[in-house]
């Protein structure tokens, strides 16, 4: 019973620093691009951007590379990690953010506080979450981030004394799971030491990657298409529907893949927002359409990051080197964030809204193809174990129905 708790307990450790990883980071990533807007013109907050990303990738990586390496001595390298990005939040307090130099600063600190750990931190969450129940837990980790990342975001102002604090102070309570995460830790088990290059040989992982890649790289390319056609602030009020929707998915997607599987969730959240893009292809112009895109877009954006951000990759990578695996399926979406503040604009005032949502509708459906190929990862034994679940509940209703009668 005591270890039945004390394994709950790191679970919720696990959760609440994802939780705070991410919320950390669309916090200070919303707090640079204020900084860069308000301080450069274009063509030097592009350049801003080009080191964040480069910082960013790099810390990934040789963080991925650290963390695989130190196993019975997580818990100094989270300390350590946390410390870090706690002091960083407070860096823009004392260098002048709005000078090219303590703003490459503050981008190279940023990136690299959150990016030398989210591999690891990423690998410890399904570390201590089950293969059956990993879908579930992820779900309700992605609705706690889309929650409190709202919460927090609301809290920052203008001011860069109070935004720092507030980043600062929001790291510091992920030194409170901390004590639990390794309480009586049984011994590491040894796992197979795969380099980068052995994931990327790894066919399952590459089946997978490929519509992951597109899929961020087509979204955040085309964020600056719905700005530049419908207006900064339909796009800010249509986002903040989004991640309400996108959390409210994810808690119905989390128990559908761990029902169902990965992959024909996977497929489906594909071709939902595939047709969510085809209709804007149509009707770009139309803003009952884009209302109806949304609703698309955030259930399906549900699905796909229960899979893609949480599940797929802790699945895959069982008895290896799980920092590697998440480092490297982390890159899209570092490429895809850079590309969308900095060529998504150019994109949006070069093409026609008809040409590009028809394009991004095209190679969503393109996408699927590699799915078909790619294997499920939840384990078939345990599929037909909830499908035979399933045919006994509904038997036993049958039968309460007609015995009532």
């Amino acid at each position: 019973m005591e270890e039945k708790s004390l394994s709950k307990m790191k679970v919720v450790s696990s959760m609440f620093i994802v939780v705070n990883s991410f919320v950390w980071l669309i916090c200070s990533s919303a707090f640079l691009k204020k900084i860069y807007d308000a301080s450069f013109p274009n063509s030097l907050s592009t350049l801003l951007w080009s080191l964040n990303s480069f910082s960013a990738a790099f810390s990934i990586l040789f963080g991925a590379f650290l963390g695989s390496k130190i196993q019975k001595r997580k818990v100094d390298f989270f300390f350590l990690w946390i410390l870090f990005g706690t002091l960083s939040s407070l860096s823009p307090i004392l260098v002048d953010v709005h000078t090219l130099n303590g703003s490459l600063l503050i981008s190279i600190l940023f990136s690299a506080s959150l990016g030398i750990g989210l591999a690891s931190c990423m690998a410890n969450f399904a570390e201590h979450t089950s293969l059956e129940n990993r879908g579930k837990i992820a779900g309700a980790t992605l609705l706690l981030i889309m929650a409190i990342g709202v919460l927090v975001s609301s809290l920052m102002t203008e001011k860069l004394l109070v935004s720092s604090i507030i980043l600062a102070m929001w790291r510091v309570f992920c030194f409170i799971p901390l004590r639990h995460m390794y309480v009586h830790e049984k011994q590491v088990t040894k796992k197979a030491m795969d380099t980068f290059t052995s994931v990327l040989k790894d066919t399952s992982f590459v089946l997978y990657m490929i519509p992951w890649t597109t899929l961020l790289l087509i979204n955040h390319l085309f964020i600056s298409v719905g700005t530049e056609v419908y207006g900064g602030e339909i796009i800010y009020a249509s986002i903040l529907v989004e991640n309400f929707l996108v959390g409210i998915f994810a808690i119905v997607s989390g128990f559908i893949c761990d029902i169902i599987g990965r992959k024909r969730l996977a497929m489906i959240g594909f071709v939902i927002l595939g047709l969510g893009y085809a209709i804007l292809g149509i009707f770009p112009f139309n803003i009952l359409c884009w209302y109806i895109y949304i609703l698309i877009d955030g259930s399906a954006w549900g699905m796909l990051y229960v899979i893609f951000l949480f599940t797929i990759w802790g699945d895959l990578s069982s008895n290896k080197s799980r920092e590697k695996y998440y480092a490297i399926a982390s890159l899209p979406y570092i490429l895809s964030n850079f590309l969308r503040f900095t060529f998504g604009p150019i994109i949006a005032a070069t093409l026609s809204a008809y040409a590009i949502f028809s394009f991004a509708a095209f190679f969503l459906f393109l996408a699927v193809i590699p799915l078909m190929f790619a294997p499920e990862t939840l384990p078939e034994k345990v599929l037909k174990e909830r499908e035979l679940r399933s045919y006994i509940e509904q038997a036993k209703r049958v039968r309460e129905k007609f015995t009532k009668g």
